[in-house]
């Protein structure tokens, strides 16, 4: 199921949490949805779910308008704070949250024992949830949201408190989902966003900063190809006074003059590995490194976010 969400907005009191945001979600697409804490993202998400109501803007799911709250029994939900009845042994709380959203009475055993294997819960599943440490915890919260098979997640912070094998595992289990469903995913862990998500949307102060693909953004950030290269010379001002004369590069830095190493930013929309390599080649210098820098996603995020 795809989403449209037009002209969103939500104050509290005479603060903006949420400013005129419009963007639209595919099916089969995993969004990664960044924001530092208190940009709007986790507003969004409750709204999207029917948890709260937008003071302005629409939001439609295949066309039509989630208002009326036909849309909950298409969306799981696994909330920032994940709420669980601790009280309850695991499979209780399966059983009890596929009752709630209405799978059919004789589904609900296949059901729960299909969330069991997928989340990787097997070990734990007579246990009492006030037994599980955070990481099968937030397993547990998981498995409550996709236990009737839902056509859209949500999914605030998924893998908080996980170990790093059980985030790969997770982050697996997602990339999957994606295949079919329709995923928003929020996380401040930005390397899984690049390994996890197809498109990147970046909230700052309740407005939409950036939105495309991890690579998309990096090359609206850099805009000019940057190279780290190590030349074998015997004169190295010499080396530095050939490569600005290339008219692919606009700037030479001598990062260490001693070893011959340079760094090169290069014209707007054009690369200068083959000129670089052109002119070791005429001159007899060894170009013994070539190393693209690439524009982390951290530096991004921290560009966009910082003002």
């Amino acid at each position: 199921m795809d989403i449209q969400i037009r002209n969103l907005t939500k104050s509290y009191g005479g603060h903006r949490a949420v400013d005129d945001i419009s963007f639209d979600v595919r099916t089969g697409e995993v969004l990664g949805f960044l924001g530092p804490n208190g940009a709007g993202k986790t507003t969004t998400m409750k709204m999207i779910t029917n948890f709260l109501l937008a003071d302005e803007g629409r939001i439609e799911i295949n066309g039509r308008a989630i208002d009326d709250g036909w849309a909950k029994q298409h969306i799981g939900y696994l909330p920032e704070h994940n709420p669980l009845y601790d009280e309850m042994p695991v499979i209780d709380y399966l059983a009890f949250c596929a009752a709630l959203q209405n799978v059919d009475k004789s589904d609900i055993p296949s059901r729960v024992k299909e969330m069991v294997r997928i989340c990787g819960i097997d070990t734990m599943k007579h246990k009492k949830i006030s037994e599980l440490s955070k990481g099968y915890r937030q397993r547990v919260g998981l498995a409550q949201a996709m236990i009737h098979n839902p056509d859209i997640l949500i999914l605030d912070e998924p893998t908080s408190g996980l170990d790093p094998n059980q985030i790969v595992e997770i982050r697996e289990l997602i990339k999957n989902l994606g295949n079919e469903k329709t995923v928003i995913l929020s996380t401040h862990i930005l390397p899984e966003v690049e390994a996890t998500c197809d498109r990147i949307l970046i909230i700052n102060k309740g407005k939409i900063v950036a939105d495309g693909t991890a690579n998309t953004l990096r090359k609206q950030a850099q805009g000019q190809q940057v190279l780290r290269i190590k030349i074998q010379a015997p004169d190295n001002q010499v080396v530095a006074d050939a490569l600005q004369l290339i008219p692919q590069v606009r700037t030479v830095e001598i990062v260490d003059f001693g070893s011959g190493r340079f760094e090169l930013q290069s014209e707007p929309e054009v690369h200068s590995n083959e000129a670089v390599f052109h002119l070791c080649a005429s001159k007899g210098w060894v170009l013994t490194e070539m190393i693209p820098y690439e524009t982390k996603l951290e530096d991004i995020f921290r560009d966009l976010t910082m003002n």
